[in-house]
């Protein structure tokens, strides 16, 4: 008789740690949405982005709960179980990070300035681009399984990974840029506003940097 972890996901863990990280980056992709209500001072909407942030984060730490509970000690596969159950972890945090952003952002009824917002996008954007990457990865794993770790497959990955860590680096550069900017302009905002939004800025920068731990908790798995 199949196990309860077999029935929902089949026998391998693959499946639905792919289907978490699927979950992750449709919570942080809502984050655009939120900063554009947020400039307008569009509080319903900021409430739904908001929402739909959380909802995405819980099916997302559900998902997580369900693969440490039903993940066999035994499991026949090719890594470390204590490295799959890391990069799992990774994967949260880049999730938990997308709803402490939303929280502060619609807990304090932010109104992101209007002269921030263009760069902060772009910011924003390559840190998604971060957990998307971070995503393509891991959706390889299957196919490395199949081809054993070899190969152009594993190629292929080594080029995605790669190219998270530019990604990560050029996000490293723009938030630095968008605190000069930020700056710039502080001494016409009200100081404790100024405060969470070098705080937001910061939070962005961990997005990305929280997708290129995941890309190297999956270089450590695939190095097992």
């Amino acid at each position: 008789m199949k196990s309860y972890f077999a029935r929902i996901f089949g026998s391998s863990p693959v499946a639905p740690l792919q289907r978490h990280i699927d979950e992750v980056v449709e919570c942080v992709e809502i984050l655009p949405e939120l900063f554009c209500a947020s400039a307008e001072g569009d509080l319903p909407r900021m409430e739904r982005a908001q929402k739909q942030i959380v909802n995405h984060e819980h099916e997302a730490d559900r998902l997580k709960k369900e693969i440490r509970a039903h993940l066999p000690h035994n499991l026949l596969m090719p890594w470390d179980r204590r490295d799959f159950l890391e990069l799992l972890r990774a994967q949260d945090r880049i999730a938990n990070k997308a709803k402490d952003i939303a929280g502060i952002i619609l807990g304090r009824r932010m109104r992101w300035p209007a002269g921030l917002l263009e760069e902060t996008q772009a910011f924003l954007d390559r840190a998604i681009e971060a957990a998307r990457q971070a995503r393509n990865s891991v959706r390889e794993l299957d196919e490395l399984v199949e081809t054993g770790f070899r190969g152009s497959e594993m190629e292929t990955v080594e080029r995605l990974l790669d190219k998270l860590d530019d990604i990560e680096a050029e996000t490293d550069r723009m938030q630095v840029d968008l605190r000069a900017r930020l700056f710039e302009i502080e001494r016409e905002l009200f100081p404790v506003d100024v405060m969470f939004l070098y705080q937001i800025i910061e939070s962005i920068g961990t997005l990305a940097d929280r997708a290129q731990q995941t890309g190297s908790r999956f270089q450590i798995l695939l190095a097992g």
